[in-house]
Order: C-alpha cells, then structure tokens, then sequence
C-alpha cells in the first residue's frame, strides 16, 4: 500500500524540532541529568497559590478549559490597563507564534529575524512556507534598526525582535524600541517577545498605545511565574489584531487546570518578586563560577546567563559536551559568534555547586583536546 502524499512544503521540511529537550537527552544516554540548567526553566516553580489552585482544578479535568479563557483574559486586561479584547491567550508563546505565523505568512512571504534568534519562530515561518530573512547581532545585542531596515527592502509582513533576548540575554531600552518603531514601514507586524520582561530592568518595557497596530507583545507565565509545563501565553495588541487569532486557534486547547494556575500566579505578585530576586541572585552566582575560571559573562535580563568561553564555536561545544557528560544539562546558541557562549539557567545553590565543581573539569577536558 502507498503512503498518501505530504504536501510539497511539508515533504521538504526537516522531521525534528528547534531544541532536543532534556528527557531525549537523558533517554540517549541511559542517565538523567544532576542538574537542569539548560532549558531556561524556572526552577523555583510557580506560586504555592497557583500549585493549590491546579490542585483543586484537577478534579474538574474531565471538563473542557473556557475556550475565552474569560478569568484569566479579565484578570491580564487589569492588570495591563487595556480591555479584554486587546488580549489572547494561548499555549504558549510558541503556539502564539505559529498562530500569528499563519495568520500572516504564506508561501514565499518575507519574514526578518536575527541570525541565531530563537528557533522556534523560524520552525512556524518554514511550516507556512515564508522565506526569512536575517541579520547579524550588534555587539551580541538584536539590532532593531537592522532588522526594520531589512523589513523595508524584503518588503517583509512580519519582524520578529525579542526584548529581553534570547539566547543572549541581553536587552534594548524602551527609548532604543520607541526610536526605531517610527521607521517600521507600513503593512508590517513588529513581534515582539517579551517572554523575559519580568526579569529585565525598569525602562526595558516601551509604552506602546495598546491600539497601535504596528506591534503585538507576547508574554508568557513560563519564565517569571514559573510555569513552563503549564503552557500558558498571551499576546497583547489592538483588537483587530487579536480578532485574527480567534478565526484559526485551537480554542479548547487550554486546560482547566493551566488557566486556573494562571491566575493564581498573577494574583500573587509578592511571589513573583520573591522569584525575580532569586534568579537575580543565582545570575550573580554563575557570574562568580565563570569569573573564577578566568570565563566572563553577558550581562542578563533574563533568567540564564551567557558565559562566554573565550574561543570559537567548536571549543564551546567540546565544554558543553564534557557538561553533559558530567551530567549538567546545558545549551548554547547555534551561529557564531555568539556561539562562543554556553547558556546556563538560573539554578537553585544545590545546581549550582554541581556546575562550579563540574566546569573546571569540562574546561580543562576542552583545552585538552583542542591542543
């Protein structure tokens, strides 16, 4: 019997995704990892409120999530001062970007990025077909300005900018946005990430007229409200925006028990504060690890820090290998120069006296076999 036929687009694209999680990892090598450090995560979990309201959600699981996400969309336009209809909830930043993708990019659309940008974006764009575009980062930051210029050339529908970065961890002013978004040219969508914005500085965030239809916000309570698994996101952006969500989105595609947790976590700021200051803390830690094995670091909006290893590509890949091997699940980013870096999450201490015992040994193995 005959296989029925993928479609021409589908049949070209690579049958993998743009990260191999740790559990594969740990099934290749037949041991789990001693510490998690890899996949951005927040390792000081969500809010007890939020684990209590799961809890209790859970005996309801046998009914369908509130495809409006009514509580949790009231809640968020409280708590962002804009209306209900400004907002969408999905799962995940990363299923928000494939729904934006499609809504936006067919075959041959131009997209812009960064070069060595989060993957995922590229993954949703390739899916529809659009054809990326990408420019270098300045001083391991995303170029905002190069990326518009790019836009106006290609003709682009789309440009993806993440504030704070990743895989860098590094972050533009809400000044440096404002500048630049009066050259975006007309008919194109600014995206912009803000997965991280919990953790960055005052003054990261822009102000942007919630009406504006030039730019859509994506957030997340995977990062700051320690939910990853969860997999609750929302876009924020003028109501003729988000409107399109609602024509192609899996609309029961949020649990009962993710929506509530939501809101719990969104509730209990104090916790989210106690958490920012944590992950501020281990940043400083690994700043401490790197610095004491002659290493420096990026300075970091995020929840993970960049540790720069001092040579090319291939060198911080013998380190990170030998990190793995050790145990220490880790990533850096894919195209230089950035890939100089391992990319290290913010971790609890006990993580984190694993890793300052693990990387002196991964970089001496690394010099070892570059020599």
């Amino acid at each position: 019997m005959k296989d029925v036929k993928l479609t021409p687009l589908a049949q070209s694209l690579p049958a993998s995704v743009p990260f191999v999680g740790p559990e594969a990892q740990e099934r290749a090598a037949g041991r789990s990892f001693h510490a998690r450090l890899g996949a951005n995560e927040n390792v000081f979990g969500p809010s007890p409120k939020a684990l209590a309201a799961m809890q209790a959600a859970a005996s309801e699981a046998w009914m369908y999530g509130d495809p409006e996400s009514f509580d949790l969309r009231a809640a968020l336009a409280k708590h962002h001062g804009c209306a209900m209809g400004n907002i969408v909830i999905g799962e995940g930043i990363d299923a928000l970007l494939g729904y934006l993708v499609r809504l936006y990019v067919g075959d041959g659309t131009p997209v812009v990025t960064s070069e060595g940008a989060y993957p995922t974006f590229n993954y949703h764009v390739a899916g529809f077909g659009g054809q990326l575009h990408k420019v270098p980062y300045d001083d391991d930051h995303e170029d905002l300005g190069a990326l518009i210029d790019r836009a106006k050339a290609a003709g682009a529908k789309l440009v993806y900018f993440a504030n704070p970065d990743n895989p860098m961890g590094t972050w533009r002013s809400a000044d440096y946005i404002h500048q630049h978004l009066e050259n975006l040219p007309e008919g194109c969508l600014l995206v912009l990430d803000e997965a991280y914005i919990e953790f960055a500085p005052t003054g990261t965030s822009p102000d942007i007229d919630i009406h504006d239809p030039r730019v859509i916000r994506m957030r997340t309570f995977s990062k700051g409200y320690g939910m990853a698994g969860a997999r609750v996101g929302y876009a924020l952006a003028a109501k003729t925006v988000i409107t399109g969500f609602h024509k192609i989105r899996n609309h029961f595609g949020m649990s009962r028990m993710s929506q509530a947790g939501a809101l719990a976590a969104l509730r209990d700021q104090n916790y989210l504060t106690s958490t920012v200051a944590n992950v501020a803390k281990s940043r400083v830690r690994i700043d401490q690890i790197a610095r004491a094995n002659g290493l420096s670091t990026l300075p970091s909006a995020t929840n993970f820090v960049a540790i720069d290893c001092g040579q090319d590509g291939a060198f911080a890949q013998t380190v990170l290998n030998a990190l793995v091997a050790d145990g220490i699940f880790v990533r850096m980013p894919f195209v230089a120069p950035q890939n100089r870096c391992i990319r290290v999450s913010a971790g609890t201490d006990a993580d984190l006296d694993l890793f300052e015992v693990a990387l002196p040994k991964a970089l001496a193995a690394a010099q070892k076999q570059v020599r």
